[in-house]
């Protein structure tokens, strides 16, 4: 990526204000820009780069999302800790049992919030939708001729 220069120096400045989100300007645009990342690898890979942040960004928060789910849940069902905790540290059962499921609720809210913030500020659920729809593309067209009559239109 740093080796490579942009074409135009006009385009890739815009680009890169943008974070290389071509998603929400109109058609117009779009395609010029369409055409410059075709040309560019520059920009094209910077494109890349920044997408794969987007991505990793949206699944390492549903990570988050995921493991304080299973935290809770391992409190709720396991207790793994009230023998530890009552008997080295003398602490209250109870109490020990509140503190952390006060805290894996509080981590859950966090990490929903920072979920829907990504969410929201990143292209990633539109670029997502994009990678799967090319996907489904490329499987139906394998798909044989019996099936294909099949499906809904």
């Amino acid at each position: 990526m740093a080796k490579t220069q942009c074409t135009d120096r006009v385009a890739g400045s815009i680009l890169a204000s943008w974070r290389y989100d071509i998603s929400g300007i109109s058609p117009e645009m779009c395609k010029d820009y369409e055409q410059h990342f075709a040309e560019c690898p520059h920009c094209r890979a910077r494109q890349n780069f920044h997408r794969s942040l987007d991505v990793t960004l949206a699944v390492l928060t549903s990570l988050a999302v995921f493991f304080f789910l299973f935290a809770l849940a391992v409190l709720k069902h396991i207790k793994p800790l009230e023998h530890f905790a009552f008997n080295v540290f003398g602490l209250d059962i109870a109490d020990t049992y509140h503190m952390l499921v006060s805290a894996g609720i509080a981590g859950l809210c966090f990490s929903v919030i920072a979920l829907a913030l990504v969410l929201a500020a990143t292209p990633a659920p539109s670029y997502l939708g994009g990678i799967a729809a090319e996907r489904a593309r490329i499987i139906e067209e394998r798909l044989p001729a019996a099936l294909k009559s099949l499906r809904l239109r």
